[in-house]
């Protein structure tokens, strides 16, 4: 059996943001092979919907600790924009969860060079089905 090169590995919530994680915004998805064309928005290559990107600060102290960031990218494809919910304090970015999150791993070669060390690494791309309000367990767990 081969593993196909666009395999999605299912994973709770809790898994991929264990203390949490804080909406920074959202934006959506271009498809630069469609920029100037008017509608240039991508789309889910297995739905069809429209694709959205949901920034995070993630805030699990050991995030971002070997010089990488706390800000984390969430695809969502969705018909509509996702709407963050409302902040319980007042000042600060609202707490979210997400639901269906999946994890496909991909390289990133951007590091790369011509010439030289190649430091490339293995990345994941984070996919959720939705955002939501964390629930109170959940919020009472993130604060234990």
């Amino acid at each position: 059996m081969a593993v196909p090169n666009s395999i999605k590995v299912p994973v709770p919530f809790d898994y991929v943001f264990p203390a949490g994680a804080l909406c920074l915004g959202v934006e959506p998805v271009t498809d630069f092979d469609k920029r100037g064309q008017g509608d240039d928005q991508a789309r889910d290559k297995d739905t069809g919907e429209r694709l959205w990107v949901v920034k995070v600060l993630d805030l699990d102290p050991e995030a971002g600790k070997f010089g990488g960031s706390k800000e984390v990218k969430v695809k969502i494809a969705a018909p509509v924009q996702p709407v963050p919910p409302a902040s319980k304090i007042p000042g600060y970015p609202p707490a979210v969860t997400f639901s269906d999150v999946t994890l496909t791993p991909y390289v990133d070669s951007q590091r790369c060079k011509g010439s030289g060390k190649c430091r490339a690494r293995q990345a994941w791309s984070i996919r959720a089905g939705a955002m939501t309000e964390p629930t109170a367990a959940a919020a009472t767990k993130q604060a234990a």
